[in-house]
């Protein structure tokens, strides 16, 4: 099943989206959110009752190798880790440079 995907503009809109995924039957678990920054990613995951892209999705070897890269490259590798291929990670990661923030789901 392809893993859902949202760009918005803010936290606010990620708590939104956040909000009615959780209407449609979606459990914690389920739920990413992804920002530019780590420490971004951090809050808007425990302010919205998600989760980040870490060791479960991404797996152990790309998880250290992450340390190594740069962040765009990373950023990519946890968008590729949910689903999504290089290019819609590349296009993905090019938004969250302009400050917006990455919702994404899978069942």
């Amino acid at each position: 099943m392809k893993a859902y995907a949202k760009l918005v503009n803010n936290g606010l809109e990620a708590f939104d989206v956040v909000n009615e995924l959780h209407r449609q039957g979606y459990m914690e678990k389920d739920i990413y959110v992804l920002a530019h920054e780590a420490d971004q990613t951090n809050r808007l995951a425990d302010a919205t009752d998600s989760n980040k892209v870490g060791l479960a999705e991404e797996g152990m070897f790309e998880t250290v190798a992450n340390l190594f890269r740069n962040r765009g490259d990373a950023l990519r590798n946890k968008i590729e880790s949910m689903g999504f291929d290089s290019y819609e990670a590349s296009v993905y990661e090019a938004e969250l440079d302009k400050g917006k923030v990455l919702v994404m789901a899978r069942h």
